[in-house]
């Protein structure tokens, strides 16, 4: 089967990889010159994400370029440590830390190695069917031809609205995120965990790598702005506006934010609660274009790799693109949407069994 794949972010390119292995022709059209969205942001792909990587063999490459994550201290306003976590890892490689940018490089990378073309600047416009199978046209005027197409195009993504033009738009969450990496030395240190703080005002994490540089984010409520506008701010104004967050907390965060130089990013956050349609004969959605959720639950990049897993095992195993379509769906719909419900209160709950210990079979044969 040809597969057009429309976005080689994460989703994107595990998809494609997933489906060579299982016997498909896949090619990845990124929109992006080079890299992708948010490439200034940083993430843990948790337990269940690297189990999905580590189904069709993809785990070697991230877990090289990234940090490992043990465990998550959990710090009150007033500066006390009220509880602490350890990540379980038996049986299972632990969740692991690097930024988005690197993320996409070492995925892009790997799926290129193993024979998936990779076609950069390539922004979808449109797609039609017809009687050679959908034909997906880009921006700069050029078309490409398969059986079908996956959208793998993220937040905003335009074949879910050529699925359904009545989509509903992103949502909303009423924060804006703040990423930043600082490698000023004395700084508070936190190696192999996440140190997660709750501000008078904001929510505040960091943690060391290795090198002792420190990544922090913070989560602050907002007012929603213009993407125009978002767009404008400076590092400098990112750095402002999280350090007046945490002014005057007796918490080490206004500190680290003040000792961070321009590797500053931000942005406002979005979630997609429901998408009523996830596919035609023609088109399927994975990952965030199907379903996003806001950051709190730290599963995106985890819940779009057991996406991309699943997905290629249904076009595997089953006999055409409808049938595999509606099997997909059956076995991601509720999964996700109970995640993005989870996250949208900012809180997925002390028991996290049903999310890190998902277990992706390769060799499991996909029913209709």
């Amino acid at each position: 089967m040809r597969v057009l794949v429309a976005g080689g972010g994460i989703s994107g390119t595990v998809t494609a990889m997933a489906l060579k292995l299982a016997g498909h022709e896949a090619r990845v059209f990124e929109a992006h010159p080079a890299g992708g969205d948010d490439i200034g942001a940083f993430l843990t792909i948790m337990h269940n994400g690297m189990d999905a990587l580590r189904a069709i063999g993809a785990d070697r490459p991230v877990i090289d370029a990234s940090f490992a994550a043990c465990g998550v201290e959990l710090v009150a306003p007033t500066g006390e440590t009220v509880g602490r976590r350890e990540f379980d890892t038996e049986g299972l490689d632990g969740p692991r830390t690097l930024t988005r940018a690197t993320l996409y490089r070492v995925l892009q990378d790997e799926a290129v190695r193993r024979g998936v073309p990779l076609e950069r600047g390539k922004r979808l416009t449109g797609a039609e069917a017809g009687p050679d199978g959908i034909t997906a046209g880009f921006a700069d005027g050029t078309t490409a031809t398969g059986d079908v197409l996956v959208g793998a195009d993220g937040l905003r993504s335009v074949v879910r609205r050529l699925i359904d033009p009545d989509a509903d738009a992103p949502r909303y969450t009423g924060l804006t995120v703040v990423y930043g990496y600082t490698r000023a030395p004395g700084l508070p240190s936190a190696p192999g965990i996440y140190r997660m703080i709750s501000g008078r005002r904001a929510f505040f994490g960091f943690t060391t790598d290795p090198e002792g540089a420190t990544f922090w984010f913070a989560r602050i409520p907002d007012t929603e702005r213009p993407r125009e506008e978002i767009a404008a701010v400076t590092p400098a104004g990112w750095r402002e506006f999280a350090h007046a967050a945490f002014d005057g907390d007796p918490l080490p965060c206004a500190e680290i934010v003040a000792a961070t130089g321009d590797e500053v990013f931000g942005g406002h956050a979005y979630d997609v609660p429901e998408t009523r349609v996830w596919s035609t004969p023609h088109l399927v959605l994975t990952g965030d274009a199907a379903h996003a959720a806001s950051p709190a639950a730290g599963q995106g990049a985890s819940m779009a790799l057991e996406d991309s897993v699943v997905l290629a095992q249904c076009l595997r195993d089953l006999p055409d693109p409808a049938s595999a379509f509606a099997a997909y769906e059956r076995l991601r719909r509720q999964r996700v949407e109970k995640l993005v419900a989870a996250s949208a209160g900012q809180d997925v709950g002390a028991e996290r069994g049903w999310l890190y210990s998902h277990h992706i079979d390769w060799d499991a044969k996909i029913t209709a």
